[in-house]
């Protein structure tokens, strides 16, 4: 990634983010909503904590056949997914609650999803959200030249077939939290003095993240295998349960910016950028499925995107609500509000898109 600084332009002579501002503030003064969680995010959380934690404890106190053990995984999967986009996305967003406590606390779920806390809100908070589909800056579009994600990434032979295999690769996204990326990632960002809030010490963040990393393989690995169940199948539901919630957690974050609406802007020569960062999430940001109230409750407010990257200081679940606000402002100004009506005109919109960007780049 490269360490160049890049400056948004300030020139928004139409008052586009003030405006709409102003009119979502007005949504929750005038019918005194908090702009946090509420008990919708409550039942939720409940209903995620126990899909991903209740048949892993069934797995190791039922007598049941490796078949329903197998299923159980799978449904671990779906509730690592739903945790990941309901409770520590906005746990470390800040907007689970008003108290820090209790954001603090639901946002450290992240450590029995295989990931940092740190590492998370430097790479998400930090870098996706402000550098949202810039080449070399939004780590968040980065797949180490295996998946070829931007016109401005180089090209290889291979990433003609990457509208194949990608899928492959997309569900071994939390691997790489879990063995891999946690620890590459502390080395990066420390060294780059990158933080979201106060800098952590060397010493406590690599401490933090050793001892959660044991932690971890402790809870999903060692103790199922001390209770007698065989290490391979051990593995294989480990395998099964990351693979899961791994294929859901990419392809839901693929659709809200790696489609073919979504432009891949690069700053000029001396790193300013063309638009407001407020506009330029306009232009780099897709909704999908907002009228599907599974992907609205299940996807944690991702479907809602555009929503999510100007007021990201707004709980998920009052997305649907701020919408029609967000959208009118931005025809009012004759900006793009880029949305698919479902999930599966947003998947192929996806594949089209990797299938352009994998072809030769003179003739992309």
């Amino acid at each position: 990634m490269v360490n160049s600084s890049i400056k948004f332009s300030r020139k928004d002579p139409q008052k586009f983010f003030k405006t709409l501002n102003k009119r979502v503030n007005a949504y929750f003064n005038d019918n005194n909503i908090k702009k946090t969680g509420n008990w919708k995010l409550h039942v939720k959380t409940i209903v995620m904590f126990s899909l991903f934690l209740s048949p892993y404890f069934l797995i190791l106190f039922l007598d049941i056949s490796d078949w329903w053990k197998l299923l159980f995984t799978v449904l671990m999967g779906i509730g690592m997914a739903g945790v990941g986009m309901n409770v520590m996305h906005d746990g470390n967003h800040g907007t689970y609650s008003k108290k820090k406590w209790v954001n603090k606390f639901m946002g450290s779920s992240i450590y029995i999803l295989a990931g940092n806390v740190y590492n998370w809100q430097v790479q998400h908070n930090v870098l996706h959200h402000t550098y949202t589909n810039i080449h070399g800056h939004d780590e968040d579009i980065d797949a180490s030249g295996i998946i070829r994600f931007s016109h401005n990434a180089k090209w290889h032979r291979f990433h003609k077939f990457q509208h194949i295999y990608s899928v492959f690769l997309y569900g071994l996204l939390t691997f790489n939290w879990a063995l891999t990326s946690d620890f590459k990632q502390t080395k990066r960002y420390l060294k780059r003095q990158l933080s979201y809030g106060k800098m952590p010490s060397p010493f406590k963040q690599w401490g933090l993240l050793a001892i959660t990393k044991a932690l971890y393989i402790s809870i999903w690995i060692v103790i199922p295998i001390l209770i007698g169940i065989g290490w391979w199948k051990v593995l294989i539901g480990f395998f099964v349960m990351h693979y899961t919630a791994g294929i859901m957690l990419s392809v839901i974050f693929q659709l809200a910016h790696m489609v073919e609406k979504n432009d891949m802007p690069m700053p000029n020569e001396v790193g300013e950028m063309k638009n407001t960062w407020a506009i330029h999430q306009l232009f780099t940001t897709t909704n999908f499925a907002t009228n599907n109230k599974i992907m609205n409750w299940f996807s944690g407010g991702l479907n809602h995107q555009v929503e999510h990257h100007i007021f990201p200081n707004i709980s998920h679940v009052h997305y649907n609500n701020i919408s029609e606000i967000v959208k009118e402002t931005a025809q009012e100004f004759n900006l793009p509000y880029n949305e698919y009506k479902s999930t599966r005109e947003a998947i192929k919109s996806h594949f089209r898109h990797l299938r352009t960007l994998g072809s030769e780049p003179q003739l992309s």
